[in-house]
């Protein structure tokens, strides 16, 4: 039996240009032994593992970079693969069981998450790794006889379970749902609870309007309202808080909780906020392997016991390190930059596009100072930003200041270039010095999509780029809009220690827009709240310390946190809790454990 993954990328996979060095090179292949052949009808390479010495040519001998052979822990059997997508391509190790609640899936993109989803929803039939026969419930159920999920299969069979399904890509909903947004939610209404979900939602002032003239939060909402709104037995909902805003985000979490505890109904969420899954969930189940080569299901913990192992990178019971270090947040308040050199000294400014008027009191930021800041959307933002990158002028103030330089990654990332991604970057700077490979491309996984063209790079993959060519600028100011978008909890955490750094190395300021509440504490040292009328009035504080501008914020989402006393990450308390109340009652709505 094969102790060892070979997987092949199949886009990368390149034979008609190239020599088919990973046939010729081969040891194996060269003794007359069948390790790596063509197969006429894919076009491609096979290798059989089992034949495999890990010797590991062919990887680098590929000129696309399209190999990888991987050793695989001794517990990790082929008898205990769920599902694969091919032979040399992605492997599901284990599954998850549905229980009462809500429980929430961890890991980074690429391991199986969505994989597991179309699985329990009824979308896909687990192969078993089996290549030979058409998948079958029958054969599913034989496989986990003996478990929970040998009646769930059962039923899911049988019919006698109805579960429900949030995709992870909404994008296509335009594309097979016709009609406007009052029209869908009603139709699909089975509980009778169209006028709350939509209230609720906030989705009341798009009732009329049809998909395809909706952007990514608005569809976002609408999906959930749809997934929520239908009557089931079981809800799988797949990356709910993307394109929301933190109370859209906890609205969304707010609902998700209550069809839980609805009698017999359970709920499964995959989730990249933090802070989101922790309030979500009852479970967690962490995912740990290599995107797109495998991903292994671990045990239920108690979430916050999941996160915290997630977050310190160690699974105990599995004597697994995925992470070299842990994340650990402060929890004293950052440091004085007010001793720093003074780089930035701004007037409150305002500017008014249409109907919408915004206004932003003046302030100040300092050589290596994060300046995070927070807000709902439509509440102008990005509009500040864009000011401060020249790019819009300002009616009445000034944020000028001499030669200052400025880099901006702005929150909708085009993929129009024409070239690579090594051709983009290096039109930008030198990226082969050792400094630029350790501490943005290393940090930032963008090694093996250099030679990939631009336009071809998928959401989580052009945000990465973005910031790379973003930070590859020689700036003063850095200029980061939601740079969250689209990454997993992993990534999220790369990108936070990677703008830290820059701010360190290049003596240069950040200012971070973003609505991952738990990526904003670990990255800012102050904060500049936005408020306001989504859509008519904008109102930017002057630049506030954590604390401060922390407490401003969750004092108008009306939500409380506390630190958790391990990894000194903060969460959130649950609505109406002891300490939740007793925090509002002390106006302490950011709580920092002294």
């Amino acid at each position: 039996m094969a102790d060892r993954l070979a997987i092949l990328d199949y886009d990368r996979c390149q034979p008609r240009r190239c020599s088919l060095e990973c046939i010729k090179y081969c040891p194996g292949v060269r003794m007359g032994e069948e390790t790596i052949v063509m197969d006429e009808d894919l076009g491609k390479p096979v290798i059989s593992e089992e034949l495999c010495s890990g010797c590991g040519i062919c990887v680098k001998r590929c000129p696309f970079e399209a190999i990888t052979i991987i050793g695989l822990p001794e517990e990790l059997t082929e008898d205990k693969i769920v599902h694969s997508y091919g032979k040399n391509r992605f492997r599901l190790y284990g599954l998850i069981a549905p229980r009462e609640g809500v429980v929430g899936i961890l890991g980074p993109n690429g391991v199986g998450k969505s994989t597991i989803l179309n699985i329990l929803s009824g979308a896909l039939i687990p192969n078993l790794n089996d290549f030979n026969e058409e998948p079958n419930y029958d054969k599913v159920i034989k496989y986990f006889s003996g478990t929970e999920l040998q009646k769930y299969f059962e039923d899911l069979k049988n019919g006698n379970i109805k579960p429900v399904h949030k995709p992870q890509y909404i994008d296509v909903l335009p594309k097979v749902v016709k009609g406007t947004v009052g029209e869908l939610l009603k139709k699909v209404d089975e509980k009778g609870l169209f006028n709350e979900i939509i209230d609720v939602l906030e989705i009341k002032n798009i009732l009329n309007r049809t998909l395809d003239n909706l952007s990514g939060g608005e569809l976002q909402r609408v999906a959930i309202a749809a997934a929520c709104l239908r009557e089931g037995d079981i809800y799988y909902f797949d990356e709910p808080s993307s394109w929301l805003d933190v109370r859209q985000r906890f609205n969304a979490a707010k609902v998700i909780r209550k069809i839980s505890e609805e009698e017999g109904k359970k709920v499964v969420a995959v989730e990249h906020d933090l802070i989101v899954l922790d309030y979500l969930s009852d479970y967690i189940h962490i995912m740990y392997g290599i995107p797109s080569a495998y991903g292994v299901v671990t045990h239920p913990r108690g979430t916050r016991v999941g996160i915290n192992t997630y977050l310190n990178g160690f699974l105990r019971e599995e004597n697994i390190r995925f992470r070299k270090n842990p994340i650990v947040f402060e929890k004293r308040p950052p440091a004085n930059y007010s001793n720093r050199p003074l780089l930035l000294e701004y007037s409150k400014v305002t500017k008014t596009l249409g109907e919408f008027k915004l206004s932003v009191e003046g302030g100040t930021i300092h050589r290596g100072e994060v300046m995070g800041i927070l807000g709902p959307n439509g509440i102008g933002k990005t509009t500040f930003v864009k000011i401060l990158a020249k790019i819009i002028k300002p009616d009445e103030g000034n944020v000028s200041s001499g030669d200052i330089k400025v880099s901006y990654k702005p929150q909708y990332i085009s993929s129009d270039y024409d070239g690579t991604v090594r051709d983009l970057l290096m039109s930008i700077t030198n990226i082969n010095t050792s400094f630029y490979k350790s501490e943005i491309i290393k940090p930032l996984s963008l090694e093996k999509i250099m030679d990939f063209d631009v336009k071809d790079l998928s959401g989580g993959e052009l945000q990465r780029v973005a910031i790379a060519a973003c930070l590859s600028r020689d700036a003063d100011i850095y200029l980061i809009d939601e740079p969250s978008a689209f990454l997993d909890v992993e990534q999220r955490l790369n990108v936070s220690r990677t703008i830290r750094r820059m701010a360190d190395e290049k003596d240069a300021a950040m200012f971070v827009v973003d609505h991952d509440i738990l990526f904003q504490d670990y990255i800012s040292d102050r904060y500049i709240v936005f408020s306001g009328e989504v859509g008519k009035i904008g109102k930017g504080s002057s630049p506030l310390d954590k604390r401060s501008g922390a407490n401003k914020f969750l004092k108008e989402m009306n939500i409380t946190f506390r630190r958790d006393p391990d990894t000194g990450r903060p969460r959130v308390n649950k609505e109406g809790s002891q300490r939740d109340l007793y925090q509002k009652e002390i106006g302490e709505y950011y709580y920092v454990d002294e």
